[in-house]
């Protein structure tokens, strides 16, 4: 039966495997970026895998098309698909193709395989995440795109397909823009959607790492498909905080948002009745360190000789423990190349959530790689793509014990994680849980 909520696939009623897959394995999507991977070539690779964990032993198998095991490649190419999305329903996986003339393509799940059924704009350049909404019986992928700084629309008909007004004008029903910018010239120069999010109460939330904004939005049903309308701004974060993504608590009383720029976790109470935050405070993901400006990987590092500052990514928070994957984490800490991991206990709920992450001890788990830009946290394991290192790892956070001692300080020394499979990707991007 399916483990902690995750669907099996690849498994008979009799409980033989079938295709190679072991029994109770969890199936996965792999994204890859080639083109921002650390020295990968264009044109490498550049494609979804299929994978599937033993979450008995935390293995990692390549799947082909065909479902045989020990495939050395994509099962199907397609250019810099960054950010991967399932629909909640039906067997369709959607891709962002992030560049400058920015793509969706959404493709038809077949067994391991998939079958392209088309491509539209995304709305704008560098598209980096998906969401699927559903609202009234209808649904709608949501497109953040970075450069652009957008918020898109393309309202899915019943199968999942792009709805016929989307394939009408080869791209969104609704393109939505901003204006403004932050502080740091270099990222902020012009807003950034990096992010989108359901809220509790349902409003759409886009995470603008340029204005240092949640931006919000109301969803309703159109005549044809699904509206998204703008609605202001729903929180407001420090000036040069750069918010890339966000988790929220399970009682939905506070959302915890991952500052890029600033290396900081934020804590905003979140009021469901009129879909705003308000900041409670924020505690540093790695250290005491101020940011100097100068981001992870610059040759010759920061000013002064100093650490270039490490980059928080992407956050979950899964049966109490927040995660979140910090790019450039290793060097910062002194520890050379390889990254870590970021571990907060929440316990509470309400109010009393918030006070006790910001007072909580922070924990870190050292990964066997670097640039993790994207995990998922699944079956006792932690999922990451480390798209510096060529790699999908499956860790047990903390070591034997199954975590490092809660009290010690993200900035000390951490303990190595328990690897249980390792799958070279090139520059993988984004790790999704099918079905």
């Amino acid at each position: 039966m399916p483990l902690d909520g995750v669907p099996l696939d690849g498994v008979p009623s009799d409980g033989v495997p079938s295709d190679g897959v072991p029994a109770g394995g969890v199936p996965l999507w792999l994204g890859s970026y080639p083109a921002a991977g650390a020295g990968t070539p264009v044109g490498r690779g550049e494609g979804i895998w299929r994978a599937v964990l033993d979450p008995a032993d935390g293995s990692l198998t390549a799947l082909g098309a065909d479902g045989v095991p020990g495939a050395e490649g994509p099962v199907v190419a397609t250019p810099a698909p960054s950010f991967l999305a399932l629909h909640p329903g039906v067997d369709v996986l959607y891709a962002v193709g992030e560049a400058a003339e920015g793509t969706v393509t959404a493709f038809a799940v077949e067994g391991h395989a998939l079958r392209p059924l088309s491509t539209v704009a995304a709305g704008g350049a560098d598209p980096c995440h998906l969401l699927v909404v559903e609202h009234e019986g209808a649904h709608a992928l949501l497109v953040a795109t970075y450069t652009g700084g957008t918020l898109a629309v393309l309202p899915l008909a019943d199968d999942g397909r792009f709805a016929p007004a989307v394939l009408a004008a080869g791209g969104p029903t609704q393109v939505h823009g901003t204006t403004g910018s932050g502080p740091r010239a270099d990222r902020q120069e012009a807003p950034h959607a990096h992010f989108v999010a359901r809220a509790p109460g349902g409003a759409v939330l886009a995470v603008d790492l340029g204005t240092d904004t949640l931006r919000r939005f109301r969803v309703r049903r159109g005549a044809e498909g699904l509206v998204v309308d703008p609605d202001g701004t729903a929180a407001v974060l420090p000036p040069g905080t750069g918010p890339r993504h966000l988790a929220v608590t399970p009682d939905g009383a506070c959302l915890l948002v991952v500052g890029e720029l600033d290396g900081r976790l934020h804590v905003l109470a979140w009021d469901a009745a009129t879909s705003t935050g308000r900041l409670l405070g924020d505690v540093p993901l790695v250290g005491d360190a101020v940011p100097t400006g100068v981001p992870s990987g610059v040759p010759g590092g920061a000013p002064g000789g100093a650490a270039p500052d490490p980059l928080p990514s992407h956050v979950t928070l899964v049966d109490g423990t927040l995660t979140v994957g910090v790019r450039g984490a290793g060097p910062a800490l002194g520890r050379g190349p390889d990254d870590v991991l970021v571990h907060r206990r929440v316990d509470a709920a309400g109010d009393a959530a918030a006070a006790a992450l910001l007072a909580a001890p922070a924990w870190t788990t050292a990964l066997p790689g670097a640039w993790p830009r994207h995990h998922a946290v699944l079956a006792g394991w932690t999922v990451v793509a480390l798209q510096h290192a060529d790699a999908v790892v499956a860790v047990r956070p903390g070591g034997a014990g199954g975590a490092d001692a809660p009290g010690t300080d993200a900035s000390a020394a951490d303990t190595p994680a328990v690897v249980g499979g390792r799958l070279a990707v090139p520059a993988p991007a984004c790790v999704v849980v099918g079905r």
